[in-house]
């Protein structure tokens, strides 16, 4: 007779690649049932965007067979809780993504529009605050230029904004309020407390994820955003030129300050190639090469991908319907592949940070 135990023993000698411990003891098999030489169990996986989901499964099974036996019967079922650290913004938002760039034109919001979307189309609860007050563009990359938030009566009694749901995200924009036509001057202290109003006001209800696509350079609103909340981890955006870099390079700077001390989740390198559609098997590396990779281990950060320069990916953009929502497109997986890197990132980033909990 096989037992529970067996089981258990045996899945203790698989580990979580990313955390460095077993399985069992981080608490990730339940349900376990046994009828004769079949064996089922849940693995509990710490984001559902885990890009190692197919590893885990298959190592498992080999423990089973090492262990128990090789004609056991294996059905593993893959489900996921979101871990978060202690001080998270609310009970209801877990995790808060910032994404960052030391200047602008090089792709931010791009990245952090289709890594939004590529959290939800892994299974995960996702929110994204378009916080480029000076340069909202979410709203035309989310086919929402004319979306006007509703107010709406919580539970609490309060009225709260009631953020715009498209592609599995829910999205606040200043430029949702705001005319597109007309430019927003306003100092420091109003484009901070616009930001709060955007955290803070809003019925966001449960989120795994709340994605901040962040303004060029390093201002106020990253002071305001990087002091107030408890800012899972940055991802920072760049070109492969030297320029970008070096201004990369100060925006990575600034999180990593002592008075700030937002980990690094990586760095995605964006337009780093050019493949002509008529010689698919051919790059040229316009803007130089390698350049997102050494910024990467100068600060001893995971490189996250590179993202070639693709007109369908600003037609995408341009449409409203990024491009990562073409599953056909070899762009869609690059993208898919940013997010669940991010994804697998914070998990890690939760387990070595200060306590972790689950829920």
């Amino acid at each position: 007779m096989i037992t529970k135990e067996q089981v258990l023993d045996a899945l203790r000698n698989v580990e979580e690649p990313d955390l460095k411990k077993d399985l069992v003891t981080l608490n990730m098999i339940e349900d376990i049932k046994i009828e004769g030489s079949r064996i089922e169990f849940t693995v509990v996986l710490t984001t559902p965007a885990c890009p190692l989901k197919e590893l885990i499964a298959n190592a498992c099974r080999n423990a089973i067979a090492h262990f128990i036996s090789a004609d056991a019967e294996v059905q593993i079922n893959m489900t996921s809780r979101v871990t978060h650290q202690k001080n998270q913004l609310a009970d209801n938002i877990k995790n808060i993504i910032v994404v960052a760039s030391g200047k602008g034109g090089v792709g931010k919001s791009t990245v952090a529009a289709n890594l939004s979307i590529g959290l939800a189309k892994k299974g995960a609860k996702v929110g994204l605050i378009d916080a480029d007050i000076y340069g909202p563009s979410m709203p035309i990359m989310f086919g929402l230029e004319d979306a006007k938030p509703a107010a709406i009566q919580t539970a609490d009694g309060k009225t709260r904004i009631e953020p715009v749901e498209k592609y599995g995200v829910k999205l606040l924009s200043i430029g949702f309020f705001t005319d597109p036509e007309q430019p927003i001057p306003w100092r420091g202290p109003m484009a901070s407390n616009a930001i709060r109003q955007l955290f803070n006001d809003a019925d966001w209800g449960d989120l795994d994820y709340l994605v901040v696509d962040l303004p060029p350079g390093t201002g106020d609103i990253h002071i305001t955003l990087t002091q107030n909340y408890p800012v899972a981890g940055a991802v920072i955006v760049t070109t492969p030129q030297n320029v970008a870099l070096s201004d990369a390079k100060k925006g990575i700077g600034m999180f990593l300050m002592e008075t700030i001390n937002v980990p690094l989740l990586g760095v995605v390198e964006n337009m780093s190639y050019f493949t002509p559609a008529e010689l698919p098997d051919n790059k040229y590396y316009i803007f130089g090469k390698g350049g997102g990779q050494t910024l990467a281990e100068k600060f001893k950060a995971p490189f996250l991908g590179e993202i070639p320069l693709v007109k369908s990916i600003s037609d995408a953009g341009d449409k409203g319907e990024p491009v990562i929502l073409n599953e056909g497109n070899p762009m869609s997986a690059a993208f898919i592949e940013v997010a669940e890197r991010v994804a697998q990132q914070v998990s890690i980033q939760n387990a070595k940070g200060r306590q972790v909990g689950v829920s």
